[in-house]
């Protein structure tokens, strides 16, 4: 068993492949559109589907914006410098909510980006592991 994907609903589908292409390097792997049921599914990733887990955008046609409720937290990408992560984000017009530091009671060192349709996304500061002896 291996987890596929995680599917959010977006209120405007090229808005939201365009932030989560251009802020956070996601391809666009692909994009269906589903006319009886009035909705299209584009789904993004860093690799193709057989092999990484991906994030499902669903545009439902006739649906402007989506209450987010209180249960869903957010979506986690690692990065090699968080601090460098927020600036470019920054510099592209992003909406980083908190600033790169340390989390509080701990050392790992995050930031929170907010998307377009109001979602969280958590950088995590992971260095690169280096396997050479």
């Amino acid at each position: 068993m291996r987890f596929l994907h995680t599917m959010i609903r977006v209120g405007d589908l090229e808005r939201s492949i365009q932030f989560y292409t251009e802020m956070f390097g996601l391809h666009l792997l692909r994009k269906t559109d589903f006319p009886e049921g009035r909705f299209t599914l584009a789904f993004v990733g860093y690799g193709e589907e057989s092999l990484n887990t991906v994030l499902e955008l669903t545009h439902n046609w006739d649906t402007d914006s989506y209450d987010l409720g209180n249960g869903f937290g957010h979506i986690a990408i690692a990065v090699p410098d968080a601090y460098a992560a927020c600036e470019q984000i920054k510099a592209k017009g992003g909406d980083v909510v908190r600033d790169a530091g340390p989390m509080q009671h701990g050392t790992t060192v995050i930031a929170f980006v907010k998307d377009p349709d109001g979602y969280m996304i958590e950088l995590v500061e992971k260095k690169p592991v280096d396997y050479s002896l």
